[in-house]
This record gives C-alpha cells, sequence and structure tokens, in this order.
C-alpha cells in the first residue's frame, strides 16, 4: 500500500510540476508535509537542500530521499519512477509535436502564457523556505521572533549571488559552513 502512495504522490508532482525543480516545491510540501505527514517542514527544508546539493533534478532527488526514508530502496525506486514517468511521455509526445508544428504561432503563445504561473509557483516555493529558514515555520511573522542568524547568512549568500557571482555550490556550502560555525559558537 505504501509504495501505491509514494508512487501516485510523486506521480502527481512529476504530471503538475512545470517549470523545473523550485516550482516542483509546493507539490512535493503539498504531497509529503501535509497530505501524507511523512515529512516534517524542517526535514522537508532539509531535503530541498539536499537535494540542491546533490546532482540532478530537485523533485527527482526529493522522490528518492523520500522514498528511501518511508520505503527503503524499493520505495526509493517507486518514488523516483512516479515522478519521471508522465515526464518521459509528454517529453517523448511533445517533442514529436514540436518539430511537426514549431512554426505555429498558436504553439508559441501557449509556451509564453505559462511563464507567469511558472513564476508564481517559484516564489511561492521561496516565500516557504524564507519563513522556515526566518521563522522556524511560524503561523505567524513576528519581528521578535526573527532568526537574524538565517537573515544574515541570506543576506550574505545573495551578495556573493548577485554582486560577486560566485558559484551557487560555494555559496551554499560557505552557508552550510557559517551556521555550522555559528552552532559551534553557540549564537543562533
Amino acid at each position: 500500500m505504501i509504495y501505491l502512495q509514494l508512487f501516485f504522490s510523486f506521480l502527481q508532482i512529476g504530471m503538475f510540476s512545470f517549470g523545473g525543480g523550485y516550482a516542483a516545491m509546493p507539490l512535493i510540501q503539498e504531497q509529503v508535509v501535509s497530505r501524507h505527514g511523512w515529512l516534517d517542514m524542517g526535514e522537508f527544508t532539509n531535503l530541498i537542500t539536499i537535494s540542491q546539493m546533490t546532482p540532478g533534478p530537485i523533485a527527482i532527488n526529493s522522490a528518492t530521499f523520500v522514498g528511501t526514508k518511508i520505503a527503503g530502496i524499493p520505495g526509493a525506486v517507486v518514488s523516483t519512477l512516479g515522478c519521471i514517468l508522465p515526464s518521459c511521455i509528454l517529453v517523448t509526445l511533445l517533442a514529436w509535436l514540436y518539430l511537426k508544428y514549431q512554426k505555429m504561432d498558436l504553439l508559441q503563445s501557449i509556451l509564453q502564457s505559462l511563464r507567469p504561473a511558472v513564476v508564481a509557483m517559484i516564489a511561492s516555493a521561496g516565500v516557504s523556505i524564507l519563513v522556515s529558514a526566518f521563522w522556524n515555520g511560524a503561523d505567524a511573522i513576528a519581528l521578535a521572533d526573527t532568526r537574524w542568524v538565517m537573515v544574515g547568512i541570506f543576506v550574505i549568500c545573495l551578495i556573493l549571488l548577485r554582486k560577486t557571482k560566485w558559484n551557487p555550490v560555494l555559496v551554499m556550502a560557505l552557508a552550510g559552513v557559517l551556521k555550522l560555525l555559528m552552532a559551534i559558537a553557540g549564537i543562533g
């Protein structure tokens, strides 16, 4: 039964997550945190971090991680298969259609109309992660409850990414080292 739940949960994520890994985060959160309770919000934030740091797409890494946590290696295989199956079918079909009708104005209009929805999904995921990091996933955001160490690390990383164009992997590693050093020092 758990294998079917894993398969169909990640099948839904695979079917409805347009725009890449960041756009999939709200869907993954809905399935694994809200609907099934397989992870709490802290574990979900860790999952996203781990999925970012490991090679491969976020949704597939998430499926593999959750499947392994819930049902071991068979769970990882079933979850990952559920996640990639819709894409495999859809990409094959779309590639054929695109090659056949690529000059069509209607097709170009449809592709352009998907962009705002993808941006909204990415923004939603980003806000959820920021709330989790800055206010520990609290329902009510209060200045007194702000985790300023996390805000500081975020600002440093943002500056490094935007102004100095550091490699994102190095910035993530630096963020991890900064948090570890602050935890060792008893700050935050």
